[in-house]
């Protein structure tokens, strides 16, 4: 066994030849030491250890090491090593919150308020809520699931309809604000999907590299004829992954 302060025992383990080739074992190994030792974000043991370890070559190593990156169970931060990755919330674009989203997978919400006022909307905020010139509830959090960032939420409010929401507990879901302090709860609403690049502001909150594809949802909901909650919401790839189901549409008959 190996072992130190830093990594947890590893068993040396003599890789063989035969099948299924040695970085294939290692790969396996790996996997099993990120599943039952290491949580998200502890350090895999460096390549040199896992050579010594499993009497294998570095190219060896590094092909079990990149095909774990490549399958998203590990990631590499440059300069700094090789890492359990989280494993990602998964939306299936259903209506629900980020705090329900996250306790379905076993994962505790909260957040950390990055502004918070009545302000100016912008053109196309103003347009979906159709409130005219007014100030509305602005709210920017970083939405975070057991203390690591997922998202930035940049979100408007109707001031019509809930003019001191930001006089309550952001902290918490505000769709269940919306639904058990002003009986609006969210009924549907109209999502669009881009991919952008992570600014230099944007990387250091949710603690990526500047540059990093970010997955950028804006949400428009409604409760009932409502306009409630126009919200921008930048998500890290790495974390976050969108699941549908999808049916061929029935073809119209024809002439």
């Amino acid at each position: 066994m190996v072992t130190s302060a830093k990594f947890p025992a590893l068993p040396a383990r003599q890789l063989t030849d035969g099948p299924k080739p040695k970085h294939a074992q290692l790969r396996e190994i790996l996997e099993e030491i990120c599943t039952t030792d290491l949580e998200p974000g502890d350090m895999l043991p460096g390549e040199r250890v896992l050579e010594e370890t499993f009497g294998v070559s570095r190219i060896t190593v590094r092909r079990a090491i990149g095909d774990l990156v490549a399958s998203g169970r590990l990631k590499r931060a440059r300069g700094k090593g090789t890492f359990v990755a989280p494993a990602p919330l998964i939306s299936r674009l259903h209506l629900a919150s980020f705090s329900s989203e996250m306790s379905s997978q076993g994962l505790r919400a909260t957040s950390d308020v990055l502004l918070s006022k009545v302000d100016t909307a912008p053109a196309e905020v103003e347009a979906f809520f159709r409130a005219g010139e007014r100030p509305h509830p602005h709210l920017r959090r970083l939405r975070l699931g057991d203390g690591r960032p997922y998202a930035i939420d940049d979100s408007w409010y109707n001031s019509v309809h809930v003019p001191d929401l930001l006089d309550k507990d952001v902290h918490t879901s505000v769709y269940g604000i919306l639904d058990k302090e002003y009986g609006l709860p969210v009924t549907e609403a109209e999502q669009i999907a881009t991919a952008i690049n992570a600014d230099a502001t944007t990387a250091g909150v949710l603690d990526v590299e500047p540059g990093t594809a970010l997955l950028k949802i804006v949400r428009m909901s409604l409760s009932g004829e409502y306009p409630v909650e126009w919200c921008s919401s930048l998500y890290r790839t790495d974390r976050y992954t969108l699941k549908t189901h999808v049916e061929r549409a029935a073809e119209q008959p024809t002439d």
